[in-house]
């Protein structure tokens, strides 16, 4: 027996009309095409679906049997082709974002907030790429953006700007190199450094300062969240080294003092990595516009 989708619409259409003349409407098929296909439905299961001589029209057993299926079945497959048509239109989709800039997460949130107010139908979850390998999984198509600093030469990826950021100095407003108009390397070799939990490859004050220079700092002390590294600094626990935008989304405090690192300062881009075949994606070009403009918004905030 072969059922197919339209003898399942059509089982429902006549109950739901209560007569053939009406369901042909429904289906805008003539009442003779539609006599033919029940015929060929009860031809290939071999009992009768209706019950003849009855009006209005009445199921048989069997019929209420296959109207079950069709009530069970059609909305799932109208479910499913709704969907792949707001894929076709670019508005549903999935959005999962895998993080590797730990203090990316106090840029993201106001970018997700303006984001879902017009791609309510986008799934959109947070990756945080400190447990894992990011940019593979973003091959494997297990996240769609990876936002970085660190971009690299892939085939397939592509590596679009955010925005720049200055990674500055933190102290309590009475440590003693608050005193110097910027800081070195040299500066930080007595010091409780203060970091996001992130391997050191991965923090600015590693791989653009110390590392090079080859200075290790008294110790590191690992703290999560952002309001915490600045209380410890504030209380002289130890400096830190932030980037500038976040200290001006979240600053509350004048017991600490920010100073450039090296007389010239030192300047980082943020980039968020997609997949080239995605780069045409409404959402995510709205994704990436948002992206350019909320620090632009901070600063001015």
């Amino acid at each position: 027996m072969h059922i197919e989708f339209r003898h399942l619409r059509t089982i429902r259409a006549i109950h739901q009309a209560g007569g053939l003349a009406r369901a042909a409407d429904l289906l805008n098929i003539t009442q003779s095409a539609l006599s033919h296909q029940i015929k060929g439905i009860e031809d290939q299961a071999g009992v009768a679906l209706f019950v003849r001589r009855s009006k209005p029209l009445r199921l048989s057993a069997a019929g209420q049997r296959l109207l079950r299926a069709a009530e069970k079945v059609l909305p799932e497959i109208e479910a499913l082709q709704a969907e792949f048509a707001g894929l076709r239109m670019g508005s549903a989709g999935r959005l999962h974002i895998a993080i590797e800039c730990h203090a990316c997460f106090e840029w993201l949130f106001p970018v997700l907030e303006q984001f879902r107010k017009t791609w309510g139908e986008v799934d959109v979850d947070i990756r945080p790429g400190l447990a894992f390998d990011a940019l593979p999984a973003l091959i494997r198509e297990d996240v769609d953006v990876v936002i970085s600093s660190d971009p690299e030469a892939i085939e397939g990826v592509e590596f679009r700007p955010l925005f720049d950021y200055e990674p500055v100095f933190v102290a309590a407003a009475n440590h003693p190199l608050a005193a110097k108009p910027f800081v070195v390397a040299e500066d930080f070799r007595d010091e409780m450094l203060i970091t996001y939990p992130v391997e050191r490859g991965r923090l600015d004050v590693f791989s653009e300062l110390l590392t090079p220079a080859r200075v290790e700092p008294r110790g590191v002390r690992q703290v999560e969240l952002t309001a915490v590294i600045l209380m410890l600094v504030a209380s002289g626990r130890g400096v830190a080294v932030l980037p500038d935008w976040v200290l001006r989304e979240i600053r509350t405090s004048t017991d600490y003092i920010t100073r450039p690192i090296t007389e010239t300062g030192l300047t980082k881009r943020l980039y968020a990595a997609i997949r080239s075949d995605d780069s045409d994606l409404p959402y995510m070009a709205h994704f990436l516009k948002l992206g350019r403009e909320i620090p632009v918004r901070m600063q001015r905030g």
